[in-house]
């Protein structure tokens, strides 16, 4: 199949209706550049072009998607700072924006995922139940010592 060819300009208001239907980040924007085989400075204009009419944010998308993955999905932060690791977002930036969660929010979270899944493991001694429940709260990207200290 053919590859339609786009004018520099259609392909600039792809971009920037692919950021303005969502917040993304450079590495999803570089990503989707790939589709239309730019120039680099082709690349580089449509770049400046997203960021100085903010419709390219690196911190916004980083607040929404710290949002969206705990308060939507009920992550834990180490997986979400994993996934925003791989989409080359910097941990200075990460940790900073973390202060969307609250941390009575993530307290209570950690707690109401405990007692939902604690209450669903039927024949097992408690010991079991709660390393069980430990391992299932990891595995969603909560701490630990996070974890821990609900039992303190």
């Amino acid at each position: 199949m053919e590859k339609k060819s786009f004018t520099f300009d259609e392909i600039k208001q792809k971009l920037v209706n692919y950021c303005v239907y969502q917040d993304r980040c450079h590495a999803e924007i570089e990503q989707k550049m790939r589709e239309f085989l730019l120039i680099d400075e082709a690349k580089e204009e449509i770049f400046l072009y997203l960021m100085k009419e903010n419709y390219l944010n690196e911190e916004r998308f980083t607040r929404s998607y710290i949002r969206g993955k705990f308060y939507i999905k009920h992550w834990g932060k180490n997986k979400i700072k994993m996934n925003l690791k791989q989409k080359q977002i910097s941990e200075k930036l990460i940790n900073m924006c973390f202060d969307e969660i609250h941390d009575d929010d993530y307290t209570k979270t950690i707690t109401r995922i405990y007692e939902d899944y604690s209450s669903k493991q039927k024949g097992l001694q408690e010991y079991q139940k709660k390393s069980k429940t430990i391992k299932y709260l990891m595995g969603r990207g909560f701490e630990y010592e996070k974890i821990n200290d609900i039992f303190d």
